[in-house]
């Protein structure tokens, strides 16, 4: 069965940066289902694996506007750290949290933290860089009603919400 819409595909994946480290990897152990058509994941890598089938192998290069965008200069915002999700021992620059906004979560790098306010950087972490994800296709299945009607993959062992 070849990855389209209204399909469950199950991959695993290697991303770096072109000419760069290894960025993240999806445990092989554990692979990532996603519902094809249905913007769950990056529309670069989305579009490049429509069409394959269990057991393909690709690599796909993504620059920023097909991947996470480019880096914006105006991130930067200055924050009550009471805003941050969950305790954090101590706030480090670098150092990556999650915020809330108006729009609900969003993760941010710390810019600069004092004791009541912080200031973060919420641009992507891959905003800027061109990626490479060598994908292994392990499955693909059809949707099931439900998951298309609730616009993204199940679990195997029932609701993921």
């Amino acid at each position: 069965m070849k990855i389209q819409k209204d399909t469950v595909a199950t991959i695993t994946y290697k991303l770096s940066e072109a000419g760069g480290p290894l960025l993240e990897a999806s445990d092989d152990a554990i692979p990532m289902a996603y519902l094809h058509g249905h913007n769950n994941i990056i529309a670069g890598l989305e579009e490049a694996l429509e069409g394959l089938e269990t057991g393909h192998e690709t690599s796909v290069t993504l620059a920023p506007e097909n991947a996470y965008g480019p880096v914006h200069a105006n991130a930067e915002q200055k924050v009550p750290v009471k805003h941050l999700v969950g305790k954090h021992k101590r706030l480090l620059p670098g150092m990556f949290v999650k915020v809330n906004t108006d729009n609900g979560t969003r993760d941010a790098r710390v810019v600069k933290a004092g004791k009541f306010m912080v200031t973060l950087d919420t641009n992507h972490p891959f905003a800027g860089k061109t990626l490479v994800f060598d994908v292994v296709v392990r499955d693909v299945r059809e949707a099931t009603p439900d998951e298309i009607a609730h616009g993204h993959a199940h679990g195997l062992g029932g609701h993921n919400h």
